[in-house]
This record gives C-alpha cells, structure tokens and sequence, in this order.
C-alpha cells in the first residue's frame, strides 16, 4: 500500500480457512488487520501467524449478530484512528437439513449469522467508508445465494438475503466512493473445515478439485485495486472442474 492503513475480517476460525487467508494475505500488504469471531483461542493463533511472518494484527472477540458486541467491535477500530482501506464479511454458517425438518430455532440461528450479522456490520463499516470517501466491503456469498437446493434451503434464504443486501449498499454507496463486492463461492474450499468434517468427498474431488485459500485472496486483493472506472460488484470464483 502507498499510505497505511487498516483492515477488517469478520468471521475468522481456523488457520486453514477462509477468514484466517484473508487476514495474514491483508497484513502482508502492510495493512494492520482486525480479526473478529467468536473462539479466542482461534484468534489468537491467527494473530501469531500474522506477528511471526512480520505483520500486525488485533484480535476481537465478538458475536456479529449482536448489535452491542459489532458496536464495540468497531469503537476498537475508530479509537485506532486509521483508514480502513479493506473489510470483509466471511461469516459462513450452515446446517443441513430438509425443509421439513428444518425447525425456527434452525431457520433464525442461519439468517441472523449470514445475513443479520451482514446488516449489523454494514451499519459501521459504511458510516466509516463514505466518511473516508473510499474502501473495498467484501460479503462473501455461496452457491446458495442464487440457487436453494435440499437440503440447504434454510441456508440459502440467507444467503440470498446476504446478496440483496450487498447489492443495496453498492447502489447506495458506490457513488459515495464506497467500493461494495458480492463474491460467489460456488464450491468447496480447501480447508481445515472441509477436510474434517466430509474428507471423503475432498478425496473424491481430486487434484484442483477444490478451491485454494491463496488463489481466493488473491482474487480478492486483485477487485481491491480495481480502479474506480471499472468497478466489480458480483464475481463467482470456482474450481475449474466444478460443474454449474
């Protein structure tokens, strides 16, 4: 980066995973990076990663689909001071179950964690960003948001509630500067998550099968830099083998 400045991910876990990527990948480019999610211990290793390899990085431990919890998350960030010049919201939760089975506790636990949680950290990063009259707001986004296939229609209502939202605040704040990208998931990361919890399906994949942590980020720095006469709001990134 030409000046400093800093960066926000919410929805970090483990090390190998999607929040965790993106927050050592933003330290790299020299920017001070927030982390926030829920296990302190995850956390903390991150942060360690990040310190070890030179950069620098603050843990936060917040539930996102509590209003007082994303308040105080971002009173840490303005009491900082600095630009933040990057922020994404990589809150990724599911549950599988078929429709009829799919209880209220169920159905409301999936749209407060993907799309409340969404709203509530969109309240203070876009009161922060057309301020600055500049940054980039990731929501990541799955298969899901699109298209409801059993026995994740639960999931995909919230999902899609997560795009409707990026596409109000991009048509609301692009003109404020403010540079707003749904990023479409439609696969199954190569990570901790996916290895631990179906390893036969990560083995059935195959080689390239599955998307790498590196070539997301990467992806996701490139829209960053995107100046503002050309401007992306909605990519969909997939392995090359996955069919669609």
């Amino acid at each position: 980066m030409d000046q400093p400045g800093s960066a926000i991910v919410v929805g970090v876990g483990p090390e190998r995973g999607l929040g965790a990527a993106l927050a050592t990948y933003f330290a790299e480019k020299g920017l001070h990076v927030f982390i926030v999610g829920r296990s302190e211990e995850k956390l903390n290793h991150v942060v360690q990663l990040i310190q070890k390899v030179g950069g620098a990085a603050t843990s936060i431990i917040a539930d996102v689909t509590v209003e007082q919890d994303v308040a105080q998350c971002f009173g840490v960030l303005r009491e900082r001071g600095d630009v933040i010049r990057v922020a994404a919201y990589n809150v990724d939760s599911n549950i599988s179950a078929p429709f009829l089975q799919t209880d209220v506790k169920t159905f409301t636990t999936l749209w407060q964690q993907n799309c409340l949680g969404a709203f509530l950290f969109a309240k203070e990063i876009m009161a922060i960003m057309q301020t600055q009259q500049q940054g980039t707001v990731f929501f990541t986004g799955a298969t899901g948001s699109l298209r409801a296939k059993p026995p994740f229609t639960a999931f995909a209502s919230a999902k899609a509630g997560l795009r409707a939202l990026a596409q109000g605040l991009a048509r609301e704040f692009s003109p404020r500067g403010v540079h707003v990208v749904h990023t479409v998931i439609d696969g199954v990361i190569d990570g901790d998550r996916a290895r631990s919890q179906f390893p036969e399906y990560v083995e059935a994949k195959g080689q390239e099968g599955l998307l790498q942590l590196e070539d997301i980020v990467q992806t996701y720095w490139a829209i960053h830099q995107q100046p503002r006469s050309a401007w992306t709001h909605e990519l969909d990134l997939r392995s090359f083998k996955e069919p669609f």
